[in-house]
């Protein structure tokens, strides 16, 4: 249940569009919010959408993916095995600044009086656009008009169109394009854990500086982890207006000054281009060099031709990826449908600009938006973006599971300092070392194992990729599997079944508990997966078998041993309630006072100490709920509903990852109004707010979850035991159709959910084989459509 919720409809001044996200007058008051909402980025470099004049900013912010600087962490009392080393992104060289002065009279937006004002982050071409007409104290109106873009081709590259055109008088016009490396450091808050911890001193250390015309180089290094990061700049001015300029520069600034006799109806068109390299084995030396043929390439190619690169990739993502939503009634689409379909695309661009360049890292649970957790990297990726991104762009989550193998090393010594056999990833990390300083809610939540291999099972069902299945993911099944079977054991007590004890589940109001419902049944099932593989690899792939065994010293006899432990795995159940229960005492504690709980005092997190929340029954998020959906085949109907109606009352929401699984299960129980609130709950989580923090940054994750509301919930797609079918329900709007694209095995198939019937197409591809809730249908390019009536169950 939704116990608070702080909705903000959008004012006239943030009117719905299909594209764009827009800004009509200037706020100061939503600064922050608009900071976050407007951010550009590729998944390498990120950028909050602050104005290009420097100011003014609520945090200030320009992201690498993976640039972190560490700290030893601080603990009031020493236990062995607790993490040492805390990670923190760092929030770099900020390069996208341009200063206007008129007749010496500075442009400042707080101050200045605006006859027009459009700012949109827009969607379709990727960019940041703004125009304002700005008329200064003598009178003299200014046309400003900006396009900023982050290039997903170009992952080292953003850029700038600015122009200035003076409409009615001539002026004396400068332009100071700069770029700024302050001694900035982490903005934390000691009452909420989720914000970054701060540094006690400063983090980017100069390495270099120099220019060349106006090329500036800035190059910079952390102390601890050894980055270093070059950042360079240079600036192309056009205008039929006379024209000189000035370059400075220092070891934390740059400066080219543009002084411009400015005509009447003589645009002045500035291009700035920035790039941004970083490696923790180059020398500055030679990253300097990296950056300055990348400059070189861009400078050459022109904005015009980075702006048509970002429009064709924006294009085809848009292609793959695009969940519409359409009224039926009317000519036109009404402003509710308009509105839903602005926060659709809200999200699943910003789940794009998080992670289509994140290549050798991971995805921050904020993106490049904020640094609030750190730019950590959690299990949102595997259980929020993995499903998104493996039926859409299956080649980031190649990248990212990949990623994950990386870390196989550390997961294994992580494990054996933890006196456990196997491996055990990292519940937040950036470099692959656990960095949670809590261990109740970090390293106790062991299932993040198990949802990396549950992503792992659904990237190779849907994509066919054994590939990876043989050279990286039968690796990581065995060391994850090794650890379950270590971690648990055969408890006398309960009947010889399989238990784990001491364990914390997706629920962080429950910790250190034992037999956590969803702990155990995500472990059964990556206990079998790593049977299963292990198996097959055995009798049809024996070299790749070999190797695998040589990798880990596999013995036969634990394959047996895996499945044993699966079939016996405990999962505690009440035979009265006829429900699972989330923990073995969940049903022995003292239900939480909601009715005398301020509506003010959520997330309970930051208002009660940690011991009042643990011993009271209340739920942070999604936990049994969570495990019906992701292994719904295991669940009847019936007893979904028993379960979600126990549980529903009893969340609090206090987690952006729950309102869009209980959209899902509320859907597949057919509860659709509660399918509806949830999901729009879910879908306006960062556009209207909902949990008062999108000014620290996106919920990426609970982007990610918004896809799988409207495909798993609203579309009703199943996908358990590797084939596609779908058991439609409706679109969350009344009177409205959705359709959305999959990508599934190398085709595209297109899902159109109506008012009484659905239609399946096949796009791309020549045969494919799906269900309509049980009947199979055989789609092939020659009859590449079927339509089936849509059940109102």
């Amino acid at each position: 249940m939704l116990h608070h919720e702080r909705l903000r409809p959008p004012s006239h001044d943030y009117p719905a569009d299909e594209w764009n996200v827009i800004e009509k007058a200037f706020h100061p008051e939503f600064l922050a919010q608009l900071e976050t909402m407007l951010a550009l980025g590729n998944g390498y470099l990120g950028m909050r959408g602050c104005p290009e004049e420097g100011g003014p900013n609520a945090e200030n912010g320009t992201f690498i993916n993976g640039f972190y600087e560490t700290r030893p962490i601080v603990y009031g009392e020493e236990a062995y095995g607790f993490a040492k080393t805390g990670q923190t992104i760092c929030n770099v060289t900020d390069s996208k600044i341009i200063k206007l002065f008129v007749d010496d009279e500075p442009f400042w937006l707080p101050d200045a009086h605006l006859l027009n004002y459009d700012r949109r982050l827009n969607m379709k071409s990727g960019t940041l656009d703004r125009e304002i007409l700005w008329e200064t104290p003598a009178g003299k109106q200014v046309s400003i008009t900006s396009r900023r873009l982050v290039s997903f081709a170009n992952r080292h590259v953003a850029a700038i169109s600015y122009c200035v055109t003076l409409l009615n008088a001539q002026a004396f016009v400068v332009i100071s394009s700069e770029m700024a490396t302050n001694e900035l450091r982490a903005r934390g808050d000691g009452d909420d854990p989720r914000l970054a911890r701060g540094f006690s001193g400063r983090v980017l250390h100069q390495q270099t500086n120099y220019s060349k015309d106006r090329l500036i180089v800035l190059c910079h290094a952390t102390e601890k982890s050894h980055f270093t990061l070059t950042c360079a700049t240079d600036n192309v001015l056009k205008s039929s207006c006379p024209h000189s300029y000035k370059v400075a520069h220092t070891p934390d600034f740059g400066q080219v000054a543009f002084t411009i006799d400015a005509r009447p109806g003589c645009p002045i068109q500035l291009t700035k281009y920035m790039v941004y390299h970083t490696s923790q084995t180059a020398s500055a030396e030679e990253l300097c060099g990296r950056a300055e043929w990348t400059m070189d390439r861009v400078v050459t190619q022109g904005f015009q031709q980075l702006l048509a690169s970002q429009e064709q990739y924006m294009d085809d993502f848009w292609r793959r990826s695009d969940v519409r939503i359409k009224d039926v009634r009317e000519n036109r689409t009404k402003r509710s449908t308009v509105e839903v379909q602005q926060a659709i695309r809200f999200n699943l661009f910003h789940i794009l600009q998080a992670s289509a360049r994140a290549e050798d890292t991971g995805v921050p649970a904020k993106g490049l938006t904020g640094q609030a957790y750190e730019g950590h990297y959690f299990w949102d990726t595997e259980i929020y973006l993995l499903p998104f991104l493996t039926y859409t762009s299956p080649r980031i989550a190649r990248n990212l599971l990949t990623f994950r193998y990386k870390m196989l090393p550390q997961a294994r010594a992580r494990a054996k300092q933890l006196d456990h056999r196997g491996a055990m990833f990292p519940w937040r990390t950036i470099s692959g070392e656990e960095a949670s300083a809590y261990y109740a809610a970090g390293t106790a939540q062991y299932h993040i194992n198990a949802d990396i291999m549950y992503a792992l099972r659904k990237y190779v069902q849907a994509t066919g990729d054994e590939l990876f299945l043989r050279e990286c993911g039968a690796e990581m099944l065995v060391e994850t599997a090794r650890l379950w079977l270590d971690l648990g054991f055969y408890s006398q007590r309960k009947g010889g079944k399989f238990c784990i004890n001491g364990v914390t589940g997706p629920d962080e109001y429950n910790t250190v508990v034992n037999n956590n419902a969803y702990t155990n049944l995500m472990a059964r099932e990556n206990l079998r997966y790593a049977a299963q593989t292990v198996e097959a690899l055995r009798t049809t792939e024996p070299d790749a078998y070999n190797v695998l065994v040589h990798k880990t010293a596999l013995e036969p006899s634990e394959v047996k041993a895996w499945l044993q432990a699966a079939e016996k795995m405990y999962v505690p159940y009440d035979e009265k309630l006829k429900i699972i229960l989330q923990d073995d005492n969940f049903l022995d504690e003292e239900p939480w006072d909601f009715r005398n709980t301020p509506s003010d005092h959520y997330p309970l997190l930051l208002f009660y100490h940690p011991l009042n929340i643990y011993r009271k029954q209340v739920i942070k998020q999604a936990d049994v709920v969570l495990a019906m959906f992701l292994l719904g085949d295991s669940f009847s109907p019936e007893t979904k509903k028993r379960n979600f109606d126990f549980y529903d009352p009893l969340t609090t929401g206090d987690s952006s990852l729950s309102s869009c699984v209980e959209a899902i299960i509320a859907a597949q129980i057919g509860d659709m109004e509660k399918a509806i609130r949830y999901g729009m709950a879910a879908l306006l989580m960062d556009l209207a707010d909902v949990g008062g923090n999108v000014k620290d940054g996106c919920h990426i994750a609970s982007m990610g979850g918004t896809w799988m509301m409207l495909a798993y919930g609203f579309g009703g797609m199943r996908d358990d035991d590797g084939t596609l079918s779908f058991w439609p329900r409706r679109a969350p709007e009344e009177n409205a159709i959705l359709r959305f694209p999959l990508t599934y095995r190398g085709q595209m198939l297109e899902i159109e959910i109506g008012l009484d019937k659905v239609e399946y197409a096949l796009r791309e591809g020549e045969r494919l084989l799906i269900r309509h809730e049980k009947e199979e249908i055989e789609l092939t390019r020659e009859n590449p459509l079927a339509v089936r009536p849509v059940s109102r169950r």
